[in-house]
Order: structure tokens, then sequence, then C-alpha cells
């Protein structure tokens, strides 16, 4: 197997995980099989425990791996279908250190960060190779050059490089700032950050230069020379309207080549097409669909970033893109929503989310799309929050309520899972939701079995711990609103809609995981046509 460990300099948020993500969607069309991978330098086992405002996105995986973000930007792009071997943490790799070294796996060794940690990410790359059968293993190193917590993470890069000094190469991506009070794109920050990898003993093989514009040949002569590297190894890498063109604007950059010529492969054909048809029918389109979003992990001090809500975003994206409409999204805070606000869109979103803050805002949102025929999907908490606000105000069960918000409701129509209870007693938190696919068998006849064109056996990602009371199963049902989907043994209600309605479903799981830019998913084709009133 080959190795590309994938680095970021100077900024973090520069797009490493898109760059990734457009490197394996190269190589594979390339011809080789690709496994990437993110390493991350945080020591939390996994993402599943952290604030999504601050990390972003949990990405939850058919396997139940609750992972970074980036995970789905590679799915996304490569069309590859991942597992819990294409994700590490230092948590994990410190955990299974210790582990190994109380079962004497060590024979007595003094066990060091050097070698036994950094042996231990190796092996995981390693791993990850051998589980995807790829020729190449692409690595994402979570943070910044210069960074002490993710020192490890490069130490296992040198060493490797030396072991396998043809099958290894380091792409750094770095940032070029073009200060706006001089007026010229700056190039020594990118230098510096070069220069603190070389003092860790990596040398870039290739530079990805991020900026506002495309590289001029000065800046790239210049990165050159001071980098050590040949001019054909500086890839521009602009700001794009689209994270889809990157790929295509590598292929451009020759990045490819570059890459097959450093590790002494040979191209095997050259499949970028269907990539190349749909960026260009992504820019064609003109007719807007206003789409709001209603969350409440889009504050961050007094910045608003959509990191929380990602694939969200980009589901919406590529059904609109599928259906020759130009997304306009627009992301509400669920504690300030307003009924003006709402009726400025053709389709509302509620998605996941944990704890009460900003619910009243949530319960508003259903509310006023359910009354206006204002096209509604709820998202795992968007659908447990749908049942709840049409019992209070079609049921006519003024106290309804979710276990997870008030737990002495009179009217729990939404309550913990019961194998879910001892695990909260126990404050077993840490992967331990309904996670990872699960069957779901589809009512014929119902407006999502005519959406996934008649499957009636689905198969869809779930991250949660509450599930709808069937204690109330018959009184919803009777009142018009009809249970579209549920489990294969029929204990767990996994999607509910409301005929009468232009769209109204709301489901259990999280549909946003596996939409892909080629593969828009079925639900949310389904909520773009109801809000750009497509017959």
């Amino acid at each position: 197997m080959k190795y590309i460990f994938v680095s970021g300099g100077v900024i973090s948020g520069i797009g490493k995980g898109i760059a990734t993500a457009s490197i394996a969607l190269l190589l594979k069309s390339a011809g080789y099989r690709v496994a990437p991978v993110k390493m991350d330098p945080y020591l939390n086992v996994d993402a599943g425990t952290m604030n999504p405002v601050i990390h972003g996105e949990v990405y939850v995986l058919d396997d139940g791996s609750e992972t970074d973000q980036d995970l789905g930007h590679y799915e996304r792009f490569s069309g590859i279908a991942l597992d819990r071997t294409n994700f590490t943490t230092s948590g994990q790799v410190y955990l299974s250190v210790i582990e190994r070294e109380r079962a004497l796996e060590y024979d007595g060794e003094c066990v060091e960060a050097i070698p036994h940690i950094t042996e231990e990410f190796i092996r995981r790359a390693e791993a990850a190779g051998k589980k995807g059968r790829a020729d190449v293993v692409v690595i994402e190193i979570g943070g910044t050059v210069g960074e002490m917590q993710n020192s490890f993470i490069f130490e296992a890069n040198r060493i490797l490089k030396l072991k396998k000094p043809d099958d290894v190469i380091h792409i750094h991506l770095t940032y070029l700032p073009i200060p706006p009070s001089v007026g010229e794109m700056k190039s020594k920050p990118a230098q510096m950050s070069v220069k603190e990898l070389n003092s860790m003993g990596i040398q870039p093989d290739i530079l990805l230069a991020r900026s506002e514009v495309a590289l001029d040949e000065s800046r790239r002569k210049k990165l050159a020379l001071f980098c050590a590297l040949e001019d054909a190894d500086i890839i521009s890498a602009p700001d794009v309207g689209n994270i889809y063109e990157i790929p295509l604007n590598f292929e451009k950059g020759n990045l490819t080549e570059r890459i097959l010529k450093k590790l002494k492969l040979k191209r095997k054909k050259k499949d970028l097409k269907v990539w190349q048809a749909f960026v260009d029918k992504a820019g064609m389109v003109k007719t807007p669909v206003k789409i709001g979003i209603v969350g409440k992990y889009f504050a961050t001090g007094d910045f608003t970033l959509p990191d929380s809500y990602v694939s969200v975003i980009e589901a919406v994206k590529h059904a609109c893109f599928s259906l020759g409409f130009k997304p306009e999204i627009g992301w509400i805070d669920s504690s300030k929503v307003s009924d003006n606000i709402l009726s400025e869109y053709g389709g509302i979103i509620v998605p996941g989310g944990f704890g009460s803050r900003g619910v009243e805002g949530k319960l508003q949102t259903i509310k006023f799309a359910r009354e206006n025929n204002i096209p509604y999907l709820g998202l795992c908490f968007g659908m447990q929050l749908a049942v709840v606000e049409y019992a209070g105000n079609v049921l006519g069960l003024k106290d309804a309520h979710t276990t997870e918000i008030d737990p002495k409701t009179k009217h729990p129509v939404i309550h913990i899972m019961p194998d879910q209870i001892k695990k909260m007693l126990t404050k077993d938190y840490g992967g331990s939701m309904r996670l990872g696919a699960w069957d779901c068998v589809l009512k014929k006849g119902s407006l999502v079995w005519e959406l996934y064109n008649n499957y009636t056996l689905i198969s869809e990602r779930h991250r949660h711990r509450f599930e709808f009371n069937n204690k109330y199963l018959e009184r919803f049902q009777k009142s018009g609103m009809k249970i579209a989907g549920a489990s294969p043994d029929k204990k767990l209600v996994e999607i509910i809609e409301i005929p009468a309605h232009p769209f109204f479903v709301g489901v259990q799981f999280h549909p946003e995981l596996k939409s892909q830019p080629l593969k828009p998913h079925p639900l949310f084709l389904g909520l773009i046509k109801a809000a750009s009133k497509i017959p």
C-alpha cells in the first residue's frame, strides 16, 4: 500500500477535509482503491460526546461509529461507505496502548509515546487500508502543524516515511492571506508553516496553496524556492462557489499526476465525466428555492457557523442541483423564531439536537409549517417534536412532551427507549445510543414509500435515545397522522407523515448522512419538489 498524509498550516478551517476527500476522488477516478482516514489529536474516544458548536457535526457511519464531520466529505466525494477503521483519535490510541500494557502484551517493556503510540497510529493506518483493500491510504492529520497535541501523528508520518520511503508522501495545505491594508497576497505565513513542518523532520512533497484567489506565478516560484519544491508541486487552491468544483480544480492543476509520479504509480483510467456533468449542472441553476433550517447550534460568540448541520445543508444542495434549482438556505436560530421569518421560506427543516434550549422555537416552527401548509421535514429530534406539537395542538393533550425535556409530563408521547434507562443511570453516555444503520419497513401507499421508489425495506443511520411512545399510537392514527415507517418488529416508529398536508414528514433517522452529490436522498428530493411546487 501507498500512504498520503495531508496536513494543514497557518489557520484551521481552510479545508483539509475537503482536500482529502478530493484526493480520494481523484485517485479513485485514476483507477485506484482508496481508504481515506481521519486522525484527530483529541483525547475523546470518538466525536459523540463533543459539543457540535465547537467541534461541528457528529457524522455517524453504518457500523454506528460517531465520527468527525470530515468523514461525511470523504463519503460524499468518494462514494465509499466507511467504517470505524477510517476514524482514529488520540483517545482511541492511548486507550488501546494502555489496555495492551495492562494485558502484558508489551512483554514487560517500558511503554512510551515513542515508539508505542506512534506504532499504534501506523498500525491503524495499515488496518484501514487492509479493511478497504486499498491501494492508497489518504490520512488527514487533524489540527494545524505546530500544535503539541498532534505531534505524535506527525511523528508516525516521519517514521513510516523512513520505513517505506517510496510509498509515503506528504501534502501540506497552507494559507496565503491577502490583508486588505496591504492589497497583495502574502506567502510568508505559508513559508513559515512549511518551516514548522521541516522542524519535525518532514519535507512536504506537494503544497496546496489556499487563498481567496488563484495563486500567481510570482508567488508560486517564491514558494517553490523557499519550500524546496518544484514549481509543479505548488497547486493553486482558490476559494470556489461550490465545494464540488475543488477536485476538478485540482485535476486541472495536475495534482493527480504529481501524486501518481511521486508514488511511482501509473494512471489506469480517467473517469471524472459524471462528476464534471454534476458540477456543470450545479453551475447553471438559477431558479431559487428558499429552505429554512431551524436549529440551535449555529451561534458561536458573535459569529454564525453552519458546521453543526453540514450534512443537512449538503443534502439540500444535492437535491436542488439534481432538480435544477438554486438553493437559498437560511439558518434560523431556534431561540429567535418568528412567524414573519418562517413565512419567507418555501420549505422548513428542523434537524437533530439535544437538550431543552430552543425547543419552544422549534415547536412554534412546526406548528406554523403544519397550519400554513409549508413543506416540512423533521429529522430525529425534529420528528419527535413534530409528534409533541401534534399531540398538544391536534389531539388536545396540552401537557404532552418528550421525557427528554419534561420527565414529569402527563403525556409522554416521546419517551426513552427501555434499554437506554440503565445506561443513563450509570452515566454510560459514550457510544451508547441507538447508533448506525437500522432497517425500516415502509407502509405501501404512503408518501415516503413513493419517494423511496416503492421500496418497502430501507436502511438508514440513527443516533438517538428517545422514541415514539406506542401507547399513543392509535390516537395519532385516528386523528390523521400516518405511521409511514416502522422497525421490522413494529416496536419502533421510524417515520410519521400527515397525508392531508402537501409535505409533512418526520423521520427518526438521519437521511442527510446518506445523501451524495450523484445520489441525492429521496426525502430531500421530496422536500425540494414540494417547496418548489413541482407536481
